[in-house]
């Protein structure tokens, strides 16, 4: 269990503000604060997340191994092949996984405007008339020209959202929700020349308004961590942790309007700033080809080629992985780094590096910055990282 004491539910804070101008962005309400339904931590060593998907069951080994992690989240298409649908196959894992380890904390995917199949709850979308957008010329998959989007400012399809993802979130051995797509809504130019500004800003609306309704929904025990922080944001999108127990991360490296170098810097600001403040950081990145963000911004794309922006070998790329995670992490920050979502297609799936097994120890203190370096000292390693060159340096004492 955690080391800390529980404290008092905090109530919720504040009301929804005003549309900003500047980004038409709102202002979030505040999370409650309550330290009984965090992740446990401990620095003893490095503190670790999954964010695994299978459309079969989990074999018994695998429910084992999952229940070794303090942090779950079970991606969309979970179980859905066996079991009839994404909330049953989602819901058996949970269950199996919460038998072994009652204290893992499990998240449940739901992408707040990419609408995906075999959820059972999609039957009942179906009565709902305009719960999709529709592009001006008519156009009905939106998104990356195959899927459908949400209309978020249609207030039934809102509800049915909310309903959806209560039904699941309600079971006991289910911690909280999972929410991506943030970056989606978020990003001003993302579908607004397909729908228009007037209804972009509506979406937007429509959004806020259903984050505020889930948290009021889910209750106080109940975390909510979404795919939210990075750096194309001019903070990152901290503002809208308020709302939330934290964040995601992904396409860390994406290089989204400025130079790599550049970007990373900023993620890596922002990223310590965000778990200084108490979020839970779930740090997930790839040792295989980065393409996050691709598809938030019209004409964005992966630059260069890949061999080139993955410098070294596999084991150099697992360092400065981990080396930015050392960097940042602080107390309910977790690592995972994988070559891929799916288990039956993951050559890390099932295994463990033997560095996870080293004693770690609490940070001495913030890292040090000079230009692109970076320096951080643990009881038992210290870690220098260069992001300009994308090298890094863990010297494990023991």
């Amino acid at each position: 269990m955690n080391d800390m004491k529980p404290l008092q539910l905090i109530a919720v804070l504040g009301v929804l503000l005003s549309l900003a101008s500047d980004r038409g962005a709102a202002e979030p309400i505040a999370a409650p604060v309550d330290l009984e339904r965090m992740p446990d931590f401990s620095w003893d060593h490095v503190p670790l997340y999954v964010h695994i998907r299978k459309d079969t069951a989990f074999t018994d080994d695998e429910i084992r191994y999952l229940a070794t992690f303090p942090l779950i989240t079970f991606e969309k298409a979970t179980g859905h092949q066996d079991f009839g649908s994404v909330e049953a196959g989602t819901l058996k894992a949970a269950r199996a996984v919460k038998a072994v380890n009652p204290e893992t904390k499990i998240l449940y995917y739901r992408n707040v405007i990419v609408h995906y199949g075999s959820y059972a709850a999609n039957e009942t979308l179906k009565q709902i008339p305009g719960a999709f957008l529709v592009g001006r010329k008519g156009e009905e998959k939106l998104i990356r020209n195959r899927v459908q989007a949400y209309d978020l400012s249609n207030v039934a399809m809102r509800d049915w959202w909310i309903n959806a993802a209560m039904d699941v979130c309600a079971d006991p051995a289910v911690d909280g929700i999972f929410l991506d797509g943030f970056v989606k809504v978020l990003e001003p130019a993302f579908l607004k020349r397909e729908i228009g500004g007037a209804k972009k800003d509506a979406v937007l609306a429509g959004y806020v308004t259903m984050m505020e309704e889930t948290r009021k929904m889910l209750g106080p025990q109940k975390l909510m961590v979404a795919n939210l922080l990075r750096a194309r944001f001019p903070d990152s999108g901290i503002r809208y942790l308020k709302t939330l127990d934290g964040s995601y991360i992904e396409g860390f490296e994406g290089d989204v309007g400025m130079s790599k170098k550049d970007y990373v810097a900023q993620g890596i600001r922002d990223f310590q700033k965000a778990a200084r403040q108490g979020s839970i950081i779930a740090y997930t990145c790839g040792l295989g080809r980065n393409q996050q963000d691709a598809d938030e911004t019209p004409g964005a794309a992966v630059q260069g080629d890949d061999q080139q922006r993955r410098k070294g070998n596999a084991k150099d790329r697992f360092d400065y992985q981990l080396a930015i995670f050392l960097i940042c992490a602080e107390r309910y920050s977790y690592f995972d780094l994988k070559d891929s979502y799916d288990a039956k297609s993951s050559k890390t799936w099932m295994t463990r590096p033997a560095v996870f097994d080293r004693p770690l120890g609490p940070p001495k203190g913030p890292a040090t910055r000079s230009g692109y370096t970076y320096a951080r000292d643990f009881p038992n390693a210290s870690v220098e990282l260069d992001i300009e060159n994308e090298s890094a340096s863990i010297v494990w004492k023991r």
